[in-house]
């Protein structure tokens, strides 16, 4: 039986996140060149890049999401409710959004409910998704469990290990235990840490409907072979 995943079909579930303070308009730029060149699905920005990442993947298939709450989650509902709003307003299609992390290990299981709720109400009627970031470095297994069960009653889309700014990222221990909770119902997003072809295309055959990952052209390029990383050096 042959590879079933080849760089075209990995680059389609790819959410390439340009997100960290220091970066500049030419790496958002060149970031969305790459995006359009390895045919990348999604390009995941901060809050103020949104109008301009629009602009850069205009005419192409590429989806642009935004983050919400991000980091930390601890944001109020209220200001992460207006930056959903404002995002979408700009152009964005799907929401990362951080849940409360000290209110669900605190075990204020209504106000993360509520907290959820709240973007998934500006998100659906606009038809964006919503992707439900726990932050599972941070989280016990029951706690997983928890965060899982509130994002697919809050009525988001999906839920998603890491920011990538946590201590660390996606383990499959986490993976699993998202699957377990919600996979068939909610889409799971692993990200944080995922560097390598191998790494990605595990979590694929895991169930992972998305990767999140901060060099896509690394990762596609190792299976393309290195004449492609070559020519695609970003």
């Amino acid at each position: 039986m042959g590879e079933p995943y080849t760089p075209a079909s990995v680059a389609a579930k790819l959410d390439h996140a340009v997100l960290k303070p220091q970066q500049t308009d030419r790496e958002l730029a060149a970031a969305a060149a790459m995006c359009r060149s390895l045919g990348v699905g999604c390009l995941c920005v901060r809050p103020a890049d949104v109008p301009a990442a629009v602009d850069l993947v205009a005419d192409s298939s590429i989806t642009i999401a935004s983050v919400v709450g991000f980091p930390h989650g601890s944001h109020a509902t209220l200001t992460k409710v207006t930056e959903a709003t404002e995002a979408i307003a700009a152009g964005s299609r799907e929401l990362d959004m951080v849940l409360s992390i000290g209110a669900l290990r605190s075990g204020r299981l209504r106000d993360v409910l509520d907290d959820i709720a709240g973007v998934v109400a500006v998100a659906k009627p606009a038809g964006v998704l919503v992707k439900v970031i726990l932050e599972t470095c941070f989280l016990s297994p029951q706690e997983i469990i928890h965060g899982c069960q509130l994002a697919e009653d809050a009525g988001a889309d999906f839920v998603k290990t890491s920011t990538g700014f946590g201590p660390a990222g996606a383990t499959p221990e986490a993976v699993a235990l998202m699957l377990t909770t919600v996979g068939g119902r909610l889409g799971v997003k692993a990200s944080g840490g995922i560097r390598d072809w191998q790494t990605c295309v595990h979590y694929l055959q895991m169930g992972c409907q998305r990767i999140g990952v901060g060099d896509a052209a690394a990762i596609l390029c190792q299976k393309n072979g290195p004449e492609t990383e070559e020519k695609h050096a970003y």
